[in-house]
């Protein structure tokens, strides 16, 4: 039976934006989704121009979110789109993918899932209620070797996980760009827009969802420090916490925006009884493993000795390079196949309450005398 591409409905992304672009090839590079409509911005040129430019119909580039969800479910089933990828900034991931779910359509939201945990329920809630699904772009999830790592402390290679370490290391916001003009950098720093936390929510809840998928472990415990290092900025720019996970295991997380020189230092590393495991992202086909009974061992992207799950993540022969955007086409050809009622494993909704949580807990404790704090997702855990 022939499959054909489900449809793809955007909001946010429009000319001048950057994740826009990234969700887009993703969606596009198995075939498994085809862009078919789109609310790309509030500005109507930029919102023409960008639907101009990606080969749209006209009449299916809409003025506003309401308006794309209200034209697209009033046209015969065959032609409306299938899901909204929503690819603005944070203070909309909520009351757009809470009307998207609601007008029955499913959903693939940036991180964080929202602006704080009471709208993080309410996107749970709509989700459960219509049926549909919701799924979370946590990128770093789709590299084929972080699912190598998982697979390997799962099944017990490590033995019982003693050391959980994991930093994300940038430094773009080490001046003050928020406040010359840098759409990036504007909303990213302004609470109204952002949410709760800066570098917290924008990076900190990479690092601590690869933390906890990768070690299998869940933090119960966080003693957390958030600075705010350029003079008049009014989110964190710079966080740094000692976790404690369930098992024992202890952990550290570091997550800046301010490091100066510093690129994209997302880096992992953890330790068992017998050894342990560094990934990073910026050579992100190595996976180092490094036992206390024998030599360090180097497993390659296409290589030899990669599991089963692994094996369907990866696209090109050893040697050839795979990145963020394949990781993140990974996480796309798993959103299409629960779309579709297969099986695949995608960060969802129980990742974003997760994360939010994590967020809430760590400005708490920072606020807080009290040394450690518990990270509590609610119900819904």
């Amino acid at each position: 039976m022939i499959r054909h591409p489900l449809k793809l409905g955007m909001v946010g992304g429009g000319e001048g934006a950057f994740i826009g672009a990234v969700h887009r090839m993703a969606a596009a590079l198995d075939g498994d989704w085809r862009l078919a409509a789109g609310a790309f911005s509030t500005d109507a040129g930029k919102n023409a121009r960008t639907g101009d430019l990606l080969g749209l119909d006209p009449a299916r580039v809409y003025a506003t979110y309401d308006a794309l969800l209200a034209g697209e479910a009033a046209l015969p089933e065959s032609e409306r789109i299938d899901a909204v990828a929503i690819v603005t900034p944070n203070h909309l991931h909520a009351p757009v993918a809470i009307a998207a779910l609601n007008a029955g359509f499913h959903v693939f939201c940036e991180k964080p899932m929202a602006m704080n945990s009471d709208e993080a329920r309410a996107i749970a809630t709509a989700a459960q209620a219509s049926g549909k699904q919701f799924a979370l772009a946590f990128t770093y999830s789709g590299y084929p070797l972080v699912e190598e790592a998982r697979a390997r402390v799962a099944r017990g290679d490590f033995g019982a996980i003693r050391l959980v370490q994991v930093e994300y290391i940038q430094g773009w916001l080490s001046g003050s760009l928020d406040t010359q003009g840098n759409k990036q950098a504007e909303w990213r720093t302004d609470p109204a827009r952002a949410g709760l936390g800066g570098c917290l929510g924008d990076i900190g809840t990479h690092a601590f969802h690869l933390a906890e998928l990768v070690s299998g472990l869940r933090v119960e415990t966080l003693s957390a420090e958030l600075a705010t290092h350029v003079p008049g900025r009014r989110l964190d720019d710079d966080v740094s916490a000692l976790l404690r996970f369930e098992g024992g295991a202890r952990g550290t997380l570091k997550a800046t925006q301010v490091a100066a020189g510093e690129e994209n230092g997302l880096r992992l590393r953890i330790h068992g009884e017998r050894g342990g495991l560094e990934w990073a992202q910026m050579e992100p086909n190595t996976l180092t493993l490094r036992w206390l009974d024998r030599p360090t061992e180097t497993l390659r992207a296409g290589g030899p000795r990669l599991g089963d799950s692994t094996m369907p993540l990866l696209r090109t022969p050893a040697g050839h390079p795979e990145g963020y955007i394949e990781a993140f086409a990974n996480l796309y050809r798993g959103f299409a196949s629960i779309v579709r009622g297969d099986s695949a494993q995608v960060p969802g909704v129980a990742d974003g309450l997760r994360t939010m949580a994590f967020v809430e807990a760590m400005i708490a404790n920072a606020k807080a005398d009290t040394k450690w704090t518990e990270i509590v997702t609610g119900e819904r855990e």
